[in-house]
């Protein structure tokens, strides 16, 4: 999940006109394309992320759910997908939102809900309603952002909390890094033209300037098992790549397929986010 290879997406603070300015001419879209590419993204592969995140040592969405499973209150989960973290907050009231009716079909075929269906930054829910918002790997694909953050700051009650999981630029090994440049060398892209880059190792700053208190901010390195031509082919489908065509792909795919014997395990560097709304800032803004 890279940006280029060699070398994954580099965190920015700056203001969005200059992160679009930055992708021009490097597989660039606007809002409306890149809102046209994820859905039909999603409809043709629901699921997918949890897919791909069902090759690690270890989950990343138990890490996610982690600091949730003390939350009072609903936590919501924002662009939910198949809604993985439902079954790792079992106790939960939990409720699951996103756009996508494949990726709420699939979470519900799975037994997982409550759902709604919903944009991120309209969210069904009142203001100042959550104990929680969770999300998993989304920041760094929904649009807008600033209205998305803005929606979370809304529903969230004062002291809210809000755990995000997003691709991390930093902690692979000199061999992990050489496993992503076969990666991307095989599907030849050369980055990820995902809307938001600041919104990954950029987030707790990024969060900050929304109006929120960084609680802790860590990254954890898991190792996916790249050890067949099936998840191989799940990994090429898994990278939100949109100038992927399907000879590409498939190309890519017979590629990594070769370089996937057993044994082959693949670094994987996510970071956590955990911030809260603060209960002054919430004070002012219902005043």
């Amino acid at each position: 999940m890279r940006d280029q290879p060699g070398r994954v997406p580099e965190g920015s603070t700056g203001a969005r006109a200059a992160s679009m300015s930055h992708r021009r001419g490097e597989g660039w879209m606007d809002e409306p394309d890149w809102r046209r590419f994820i859905t039909a993204y999603h409809q043709e592969h629901a699921g997918i992320t949890e897919q791909l995140f069902s090759l690690a040592d270890t989950s990343p969405y138990a890490w996610l759910a982690e600091p949730l499973r003390a939350v009072e209150g609903t936590v919501l989960d924002l662009a939910c997908g198949s809604a993985p973290t439902r079954q790792e907050l079992p106790d939960a009231d939990w409720v699951g939102v996103d756009l996508s009716a494949a990726e709420l079909a699939e979470a519900a075929r799975q037994g997982r809900g409550p759902l709604l269906r919903a944009a991120a930054d309209a969210l069904p829910a009142a203001s100042a309603s959550v104990g929680a918002v969770c999300a998993a790997m989304c920041l760094p694909v929904v649009t807008p952002l600033p209205q998305t953050l803005g929606e979370i700051r809304r529903v969230l009650r004062p002291g809210g909390v809000l755990a995000a999981l997003v691709p991390s630029q930093s902690g692979l090994s000199p061999s992990g890094m050489l496993g992503w440049v076969r990666v991307m060398a095989a599907l030849r892209a050369v980055r990820q033209p995902w809307p938001n880059p600041q919104a990954r190792d950029g987030l707790p700053a990024l969060l900050r300037t929304a109006g929120f208190r960084v609680r802790r901010d860590e990254r954890h390195v898991f190792t996916l098992a790249i050890d067949s031509a099936g998840a191989a082919a799940l990994l090429a489908d898994a990278l939100y790549l949109p100038g992927l065509t399907t000879h590409r792909a498939q190309a890519a795919k017979r590629s990594l397929a070769r370089w996937a014997t057993p044994g082959r395990r693949l670094e994987l560097p996510l970071r956590r986010v955990v911030a809260e709304l603060p209960i002054e800032q919430q004070s002012q803004e219902t005043t």
